[in-house]
């Protein structure tokens, strides 16, 4: 019993060195440069777009102001201010999507969204929050783009 209790115990020894993680190495230059703090994270803001006021069933006018949704995006997302977008499945608290912005003024947020065409007509609005995520968000999107099969 005695040398069973000490196999097993010397094959789990075993395993647990095999098993350690091991820590990428620190790089300081680049967590400076994304901004991050000594967690590797920073601060944000948060949108939640929601179901606006303004509503219509002309296509053309929805076609030009989703148009002009997606172009304030691709503005966004290029200029390095806008590092998460997507939409949100069906929900009963009538939320559309979420943009998470590269700064932490609610202000400057805003006004980099009220230049996009669905939000200046209403037919979304935005409530925003500070979040605070990993800084290294804005590392994704080159990455995006190399598996991203159809342009927008």
């Amino acid at each position: 019993m005695t040398k069973t209790i000490l196999l097993a115990f010397l094959m789990l020894w075993s395993i647990a060195g095999f098993t350690q993680e091991v820590k990428p190495t620190y790089d300081s230059t680049l967590a400076k440069s994304l901004g991050a703090d000594d967690y590797g994270m920073k601060s944000y803001i948060l949108a939640i777009l929601k179901t606006g006021t303004y509503q219509t069933t002309d296509k053309a006018i929805l076609d030009s102001l989703f148009r002009g949704h997606m172009d304030n995006i691709n503005r966004l997302a290029e200029s390095g201010q806008l590092v998460v977008a997507g939409p949100m499945g069906k929900n009963d608290k009538q939320y559309r999507g979420i943009f998470i912005l590269n700064t932490t003024s609610m202000e400057e947020a805003a006004e980099w969204l009220n230049n996009d065409a669905a939000i200046n007509s209403k037919l979304f609005e935005v409530e925003y929050f500070p979040w605070y995520g990993s800084a290294a968000l804005p590392a994704y999107m080159p990455v995006h783009k190399k598996i991203e099969k159809q342009q927008h």
